[in-house]
């Protein structure tokens, strides 16, 4: 190991958006000099995403990658160490923590942050990519808003599916609920509410072919989506304005397996009202411990307790 390329430091953030952008924010001004590495999406989710009307602060709504290019400031003003890359390696099995990083040098950290948030499952379909924030999603709570009296479509059959397409229900006009299979894999009670609202339709052997749009320079919208038979192989089409994938997350926690407690889809198991794992000085904050919530706000907020546990661990160490 290159003794030349190994630092120090007192707070170590895996990963930048909301969370660890606030626990940078916090530490910093703790005086613990963090040193982030963003990952491989600088500023998380939200770089996906354009319109966000629902975080506090911004009365006339803003952009997401403009949100957290805010965010990316305010936490280099206060002098966080922020640094593009990823870290490839961490031994959590003392203190201090050692990682590597894809800069090749290695960091020896007292504290560590998790905040490398989750990743939503697509489709994989090009239209899919290409409308991505102009008419296509992966959060109801997110962007629901703008289709209040709108056609929209869901795509899933999980209780994630049926919650998203009930809660649309209550904002637009027509629900489609797009499913693969001839029955749901939703809970019974997410299920009953599905069909006990009038305008949700669930359309049964399902799959998305194409999204299609209209564009214009700049702009794009969505106006529908072309639609395959599992059974027939016969194509169909339903005229839409948005269209919400809801086949789950995935947190990026792959990184940290062996080493932390993980329930079985990979989130990161934190003890009750607090953001500490399982090993002493490593605290997990965002997406990447939150599969109930998963909004800008609440990650945000883990990232502001996971500084401040953090902040207390090290004082209780001195």
């Amino acid at each position: 190991m290159n003794e030349e390329k190994r630092e120090k430091t007192q707070c170590l953030i895996i990963g930048s958006g909301p969370a660890g952008y606030t626990a940078a924010i916090y530490a910093a001004r703790a005086d613990l000099k963090p040193m982030m590495y963003q990952g491989l999406q600088p500023g998380g989710q939200l770089t996906t995403t354009t319109e966000v009307e629902n975080y506090p602060g911004y009365p006339d709504g803003t952009q997401g990658p403009q949100m957290m290019e805010d965010f990316k400031k305010q936490a280099e003003r206060f002098e966080t160490d922020i640094r593009w890359g990823l870290i490839t390696e961490i031994d959590l099995s003392k203190r201090p923590f050692v990682a590597k990083a894809d800069d090749g040098k290695t960091i020896e950290a007292e504290t560590v942050i998790i905040a490398t948030g989750a990743s939503a499952r697509w489709i994989g379909l090009p239209s899919e990519a290409e409308y991505n924030g102009y008419g296509v999603s992966a959060c109801a709570t997110c962007d629901g808003y703008f289709y209040r009296g709108k056609v929209v479509a869901v795509v899933g059959g999980g209780d994630t599916a049926a919650e998203e397409a009930t809660y649309l229900a209550k904002l637009c006009k027509k629900v489609y609920l797009i499913h693969r299979r001839d029955e749901l894999r939703a809970s019974k009670a997410m299920q009953n509410r599905v069909f006990h609202t009038k305008n949700i339709e669930v359309l049964w052997n399902k799959v998305p072919k194409e999204i299609t749009g209209e564009k214009e320079g700049f702009a794009k919208k969505v106006t529908g989506v072309t639609l395959t038979d599992t059974k027939t192989g016969e194509e169909s089409r339903v005229d839409i304005d948005g269209l919400f994938v809801a086949i789950g997350h995935t947190p990026n926690s792959d990184l940290f397996k062996g080493q932390l407690n993980m329930n079985e889809t990979g989130y990161v198991k934190t003890a009750p009202d607090s953001t500490a794992t399982n090993i002493p000085g490593v605290f997990a904050a965002g997406d990447v411990q939150d599969h109930v919530y998963r909004q800008a706000i609440t990650a945000a907020g883990t990232g502001c307790m996971a500084a401040i546990e953090a902040e207390r661990f090290l004082s209780a160490q001195e």
